[in-house]
């Protein structure tokens, strides 16, 4: 088995979570496991409501043939992407697990840590 890519999302615009979503999407499709750490801004990502799909870069990227969040999120989903809602993250952006999609876990940094072990590490 590949050593897992731990990806830290720290913000909320468009590209990191975007790009994010890329990189954890394309790990899952070649069997690496992957984890999605977002914490803060990051958080946003991974609301049930996240307002990333609307953004104006969305139709651009579906112009241009390139996969935008609404389908990258479907995606890490039925691939199996592990997705972590940092918990301290969304005390400081004032959201509630609630407020989290389906299947999102909250959890701390050492629970990234563990999970990512000796594998890869990103920061977007």
């Amino acid at each position: 088995m590949s050593p897992p890519l731990g990806i830290l999302l720290r913000s909320g615009g468009h590209e990191a979570a975007h790009y994010a979503l890329v990189l954890a999407t394309g790990a899952a499709a070649i069997g690496r496991p992957a984890v999605l750490f977002a914490t803060n801004g990051g958080c946003h990502l991974l609301r049930h409501d996240t307002p990333l799909p609307r953004d104006p870069r969305e139709s651009l990227l579906a112009g241009r043939g390139v996969a935008g969040v609404g389908p990258l999120l479907a995606a890490a989903a039925e691939l199996g992407v592990r997705r972590i809602a940092c918990e301290a993250g969304l005390r400081a952006e004032g959201l509630d697990a609630a407020a989290l999609a389906r299947d999102v876990e909250v959890a701390g940094v050492v629970t990234f840590l563990e999970a990512v072990g000796p594998g890869q590490m990103l920061a977007l």
